[in-house]
């Protein structure tokens, strides 16, 4: 336990503070205005008396401080601190996909809209964040049709001898051929901008003004095309509804289970709500410090930073939070807590979205655990399999042979344990040898990639007895495995129906499988994780047979590159041609000597005789 004397020596001063436990471990990071008085609401004698703050504390036998001149640096420093260390009791965002924007940069000549990751302060304007690619392409394309702006490099497109596909069909404007003016492409491209910041009034008023104009000078296409475009943006707008006065808003709804904390943000663009997204993570400490740091994390990410952040409770310290936002997103960032009005209904709106997600969460947790309860009485394991894995090989005629392992946790894929697996002795077609070499090299990683519950291969007894042999081989007799071999089918030209046996299961001990019951949960989730590992193994087979198609004879000879091959073959045109030249006339290639390119001659001459 820290003693009290230990906490009055702390400074009055912002900084970063370090919980240790008893091997030095890194238990928890914070960050506090005052660090004196921060560590003594945990040890002092008006301590927080929650259950479990007391049980952080019990593990704490040192804290390290770290003094920082204002608030903001020890945000900036608390959140360098986290990533690096991983503390057990701080929120841990790194599994969290990435979010995706739009970008559009009116600083260039014919400006495009593009699907990005990552926002950077570079003049661009960017829209956004969507939840995934797929949201963020279906708006773009949604966009393309209204506004045809290109679609690719305008350099790509002026080599064309004639305007691409998109152009015939009317969703691109032609501006690498000259068949767009520079002044009514820009009004495309501001027609996207207005559009995606939710200022649709004006756009609408600007393209009835020029529908209205283009009419009274009797340019009558032109005025069809407006009023096409105006059409368009109408049935658009029909489909979404407007929520705040044109504002860009992140709101936070948070709800606890017990342990287990739930927030979703709701995001707000031009008024408009755009999407949603949930985070859940077990947080032994108290709401407003949990908030504190998902948003010091989630923040840190480089996500879009809205004008304004609406919160469902104050947090402790929030003028550094305030003070970050406003630096990385170069203005100002309204952090409040609404009370009434659309903005409190809003908060709510998150809060009852946090507790469905949650119940969601708990339901489809619950039956995940059913299906591995049936799963273990089913082939008697010993204990619940909350880790699975599973293992396939990918050959053709014993070349470019490959391994796949999936790893599934509580019945879903976890893809950090996924693992691709480059078979060493290429050329043979024993697919027993091969296997081996997989488990073998997947065995010895054991003390950094923890151990399944149960290890399944796809086959039938031969697979299963290699399993074993070299688990046991490696000493790892505790691990549980199964084969699942894939149902058998029997017909006859006689034969009106076909007949199909079911998926078995083998166990070692069991010379009969386990079959079961067709179409039950235990079972689709076998076969579920086996076709994962097939999709996996055969994936990768097809990338490294891509790459072996694609690879040139000339790499094999020392000193030349893939590169220095491709500018061979460009300037040759083929093998043949370079084998048919004399050594000065392969050297008259940039980055080719006199000695490399005889090696060049002399090895295309050994392998044509």
């Amino acid at each position: 336990m820290i003693s009290s004397d230990s906490i009055s020596r702390l400074p009055p001063s912002p900084g970063v503070y370090q919980m240790k436990g008893a091997n030095g471990d890194i238990l928890y990071v914070g960050k506090a205005r005052n660090l004196r008085q921060r560590v003594r609401s945990y040890f002092g004698s008006s301590r927080d008396s929650r259950y479990q703050v007391r049980f952080l504390v019990e593990q704490v036998f040192d804290i390290d401080c770290i003094v920082t001149d204002t608030e903001k640096e020890a945000l900036i420093l608390e959140n360098t601190l986290i990533k690096q260390h991983r503390p057990k009791y701080n929120i841990n965002l790194r599994d969290d996909k990435t979010y995706f924007s739009l970008r559009l940069d009116m600083n260039e000549k014919f400006p495009r809209l593009m699907v990005v990751r990552k926002v950077a302060k570079d003049g661009a304007a960017y829209f956004g964040p969507y939840a995934s690619a797929t949201a963020a392409r279906t708006v773009m394309k949604q966009l393309q049709r209204i506004f045809p702006l290109r679609r690719y490099p305008l350099a790509t497109c002026s080599r064309r001898k004639r305007p691409c596909l998109f152009y015939q069909i009317g969703q691109c404007s032609g501006p690498c051929h000259g068949l767009i003016s520079e002044d009514d492409y820009r009004s495309l491209a501001e027609g996207v901008a207005l559009f995606l910041s939710g200022k649709d009034r004006d756009l609408v008023r600007g393209y009835h003004q020029k529908m209205a104009d283009a009419a009274a000078r009797e340019r009558y296409e032109e005025a069809a095309r407006y009023r096409d475009i105006l059409k368009a943006i109408d049935t658009t707008l029909e489909r979404q509804k407007m929520v705040t006065n044109g504002e860009d808003i992140d709101v936070v709804g948070l709800y606890r289970d017990e342990n287990r904390l739930t927030l979703v943000l709701l995001f707000i663009r031009g008024g408009t709500l755009t999407g949603s997204r949930n985070f859940s993570f077990s947080w032994e400490l108290d709401d407003a410090e949990a908030l504190a740091s998902f948003l010091d994390e989630y923040y840190g990410q480089d996500p879009l930073i809205p004008g304004t952040l609406l919160l469902p409770l104050p947090l402790p310290e929030h003028a550094g939070l305030a003070e970050f936002l406003a630096e990385k997103r170069g203005k100002r960032v309204d952090i409040t807590v609404p009370r009434r009005g659309i903005k409190a209904e809003l908060v709510e709106l998150a809060a009852k979205n946090a507790e469905n997600a949650a119940t969601e969460q708990r339901n489809k947790h619950e039956g995940s655990q059913a299906i591995l309860l049936e799963l273990k009485e089913r082939l008697h394991l010993a204990k619940l399999p909350k880790r699975i894995e599973c293992y396939d090989i990918s050959t053709f005629q014993g070349q470019q042979s490959v391994g796949s392992r999936v790893t599934f946790v509580d019945g879903e894929p976890f893809k950090e344990g996924y693992r691709r697996y480059r078979i060493r002795k290429d050329g043979r077609t024993d697919d027993f040898g091969m296997m081996t070499e997989v488990l073998t090299r997947r065995s010895r990683k054991g003390d950094a990639d923890p151990l399944p519950d149960l290890l399944i291969v796809d086959g039938g007894l031969g697979q299963l007895g290699v399993l074993t042999r070299v688990l046991s081989d490696l000493g790892l007799v505790g691990v549980e495995t199964a084969a699942l071999a894939k149902s058998r089918v029997y017909s006859s030209v006689a034969d009106v129906e076909v007949e199909r046996t079911a998926e078995r299961v083998f166990r070692p001990g069991r010379k009969n499988p386990i079959v079961l019951r067709q179409n039950s949960q235990a079972l689709l989730l076998l076969a579920r994780i086996r076709d994962e590992a097939h999709r996996f193994a055969v994936t990768y087979h097809k990338l490294v047979r891509g790459k072996a198609a694609l690879h040139s004879t000339l790499e094999d000879i020392p000193g030349v590159s893939t590169g220095l091959s491709k500018r061979l073959l460009k300037q040759f045109g083929s093998l043949a041609e370079i084998s048919n030249a004399s050594v000065a006339e392969i050297a008259a290639t940039p980055g080719i000597s006199i000695k490399l390119a005889g090696e060049i001659s002399a090895h295309l001459a050994n392998n044509r005789d």
